[in-house]
C-alpha cells in the first residue's frame, strides 16, 4: 500500500476547510435553518455523547422525544432549552 506524505500546506487547507463548514453551520442556526427535527445519531453527534448517555437522557425524562414506528426524533427547540436549562454558570 503506498504511502502519502501530509504536508503542512494540506494541513493548511484542511483546517481553511474545517473552518468554512463550521460557520457554514452557524450561520445556518442563526438564520433558523437549523432542522426542526433531528434523529438520535444527528443528536449525539451534537451533543458529542454515546448511545447509553442518549438513551439515559430520555428515560429519565431530560430529553424529550418523539417515536414514530422505530425512529425517535428530537425537537431541535426543545434541546436547546434542555441546554440552555442545564447550562453552567
Amino acid at each position: 500500500m503506498p504511502t502519502k506524505i501530509i504536508t503542512t500546506d494540506d494541513l493548511r487547507e484542511f483546517k481553511m476547510e474545517l473552518l468554512e463548514d463550521i460557520k457554514k453551520l452557524l450561520v445556518n442556526q442563526s438564520n433558523g435553518k437549523l432542522k426542526k427535527y433531528l434523529k438520535s445519531s444527528e443528536i449525539m453527534d451534537l451533543l458529542q455523547i454515546s448511545p447509553g448517555t442518549l438513551q439515559t437522557l430520555r428515560v429519565n425524562g431530560t430529553l424529550p422525544y418523539i417515536k414514530i414506528g422505530g425512529i425517535i426524533f428530537y425537537d431541535s427547540e426543545e434541546v436547546q432549552k434542555v441546554m440552555d436549562i442545564n447550562r453552567a454558570n
